[in-house]
C-alpha cells in the first residue's frame, strides 16, 4: 500500500515497484530483499532464511540482518530529503534476538528523528511469526548529492 506524499512524512512518492527497481544491480538482488509495502511513515521488506542468508550454524547470519536494517532505514531516509540530496548512514547497530532458521524475515523502518542534517531509524526484523529476531538503530547524514 502506498499513501500520496501529502499524508506522508516522505517527500518523495515511490511505489513498491519504484524501490524494487533501485535493487538491480546492487546487494539485495542476489540475497532476495524484496520492498513489500510503505506507509506513511514507515518502509517494509521482506528478506528469505536460505542458503544464501545463513551462517554456518544454519541461523540467520547477523550480516544479512545488518544489510536489511541499512537497506530500508536508508531508502525510508532517501525518501525524507528534498530534490539534490541523498543521506549515507554514520552508524549502525543490531541487537539480534532471536535465530531464524527458515522462511523469511520482515523488516519494517520507522523513523526516530528526521532533521535537516540527521535521521535515525529504528529497523525492527520479524520472523514469520511475528517473533522480534532482531532490532537495528541506524543513523543516516542528509548530504547534498555531487552534480545534482
Amino acid at each position: 500500500m502506498s499513501y500520496p506524499c501529502a499524508m506522508t512524512l516522505f517527500q518523495r512518492q515511490a511505489t513498491v515497484a519504484d524501490l524494487n527497481a533501485l535493487s538491480e544491480g546492487t546487494a539485495m538482488r542476489p540475497l532476495g530483499i524484496e520492498f513489500t509495502e510503505t506507509g506513511p511513515d514507515y518502509v517494509r521488506a521482506t528478506l528469505p532464511v536460505d542458503e544464501r542468508t545463513r551462517q554456518p550454524y544454519g541461523l540467520l547470519h547477523g550480516g544479512a540482518s545488518v544489510l536489511l536494517a541499512e537497506t530500508l532505514g536508508s531508502t525510508a531516509g532517501g525518501l525524507c530529503v528534498g530534490a539534490g540530496q541523498g543521506v549515507v548512514g554514520i552508524e549502525i547497530n543490531a541487537n539480534h534476538l532471536a535465530g531464524v532458521r527458515e522462511g523469511k524475515v520482515t523488516g519494517t523502518a520507522r523513523p526516530l528523528h528526521v532533521g535537516r542534517s540527521t535521521q535515525v531509524w529504528e529497523i525492527r526484523i520479524e520472523d514469520e511469526r511475528g517473533r522480534l529476531a532482531c532490532v537495528s538503530r541506524l543513523t543516516l547524514a542528509v548530504v547534498d548529492r555531487r552534480g545534482a
